[in-house]
């Protein structure tokens, strides 16, 4: 498909076939200056009509079509240079069509060949040396002016498509990312919400009914979460996200401590500390069994700290997608992650001194 892609020429030439017919002036010139024939008129315009034809259809067609039109235009040179000398302009145009018929190392013997046909008809037909030198010199820096033109174009056109492919696939990639810090977080939280109302459904009917609501809410929300990330909108802000942290960690029976002011972050580090915070709490969540986690947010060694901390499990096992996540992006944004396993889990998320809390 991308070799199709590349090869393709353009399908809107504008201008440029009805520019490159100025040349057919010196196929009738010598018609009109040295008082040709009835039969040369005659040949002269049969061979205009066969190749004006073959010549607009060749800016539209590529590959082994535009291969055979070249030869066809060959042909017609042949055919009518005997008759009329000037009829060697059409070896040039053949020539010409060769660059955009394959890759340059074929087009390149396709050429040699169209240049020795040139000279075998001057030595069958003994022609003067006016007549084929020229036009052996002309098709030959024609036709290897259009090969190296169009090598670059594919070139180009591979190029710009392999851009559009890494584009398409950093999209998907964002895209997944994204979902997975949104749902991953925002499903635990369903999943606890529903397990609570489950418990209090018998005991307390009007707080498990408050729970489902909340439940219908933080749904509805979600669905909001994931339309954003597919158009490409990111966090609504650390802050946000702090507080967001919040409920989550009471909702799961986890007593929060938050210590931090309002951030002052540049957007792009804003929108990473705020994903990371999201990830790191819904590990506690899901993974630490804690009792506490604290949150805080500090100026430390000339840099912006973010550090998450409880009292859970903790250990060191291989990271998963989450951390290796928070990880990337916070290189996107010239920010590292450190993890300590060995009271708990502690996570230290570090960027540039760009900005940070009062």
């Amino acid at each position: 498909m991308l070799q199709q892609l590349t090869d393709r020429p353009p399908r809107d030439v504008g201008w440029v076939p009805y520019a490159w017919l100025i040349y057919l002036l010196f196929f009738f010139a010598p018609l009109v200056v040295d008082g040709a024939t009835t039969f040369q008129i005659v040949a002269s315009l049969v061979a205009v009509a066969a190749f004006l034809p073959l010549y607009f259809l060749a800016f539209r067609t590529s590959g082994t079509p535009l291969l055979t039109i070249a030869w066809t235009v060959h042909a017609i040179a042949w055919a009518i240079t005997p008759i009329n000398p000037a009829g060697v302009c059409f070896f040039i145009y053949a020539a010409a069509f060769l660059g955009f018929s394959g890759r340059p190392r074929v087009a390149m013997i396709w050429l040699g060949l169209m240049l020795g046909s040139i000279a075998a008809q001057a030595i069958l037909f003994h022609l003067h040396g006016w007549t084929w030198l020229p036009a052996i010199a002309v098709a030959g820096v024609v036709g290897l002016t259009n090969i190296h033109f169009a090598e670059m174009r594919r070139r180009v056109r591979a190029a710009q498509a392999s851009l559009s492919e890494m584009a398409r696939i950093a999209e998907r990639e964002r895209i997944g990312r994204d979902l997975h810090d949104l749902l991953g977080h925002t499903l635990s939280v369903i999943v606890l919400k529903s397990e609570l109302a489950s418990r209090l459904a018998e005991r307390d009917p009007s707080r498990a009914v408050a729970e489902i609501r909340d439940v219908e809410r933080i749904s509805r929300e979600a669905l909001g979460e994931v339309r954003k990330a597919v158009r490409g909108f990111r966090s609504d802000g650390l802050l946000d996200e702090v507080a967001n942290a919040e409920r989550v960690l009471v909702a799961a029976g986890i007593t929060p401590e938050i210590a931090m002011g309002p951030a002052t972050l540049p957007p792009d580090e804003d929108r990473a500390l705020a994903y990371a915070l999201r990830e790191a709490v819904t590990n506690v969540v899901r993974h630490a069994r804690a009792k506490q986690c604290s949150i805080r947010l500090i100026a430390e060694g000339g840099r912006t700290v973010l550090e998450v901390r409880d009292d859970g499990r903790g250990g060191l096992e291989p990271e998963g997608s989450g951390l290796s996540g928070i990880r990337e992006r916070l290189r996107e944004v010239a920010g590292t992650l450190e993890r300590d396993g060995q009271r708990g889990t502690r996570l230290v998320m570090s960027l540039p001194a760009h900005g940070g809390p009062p």
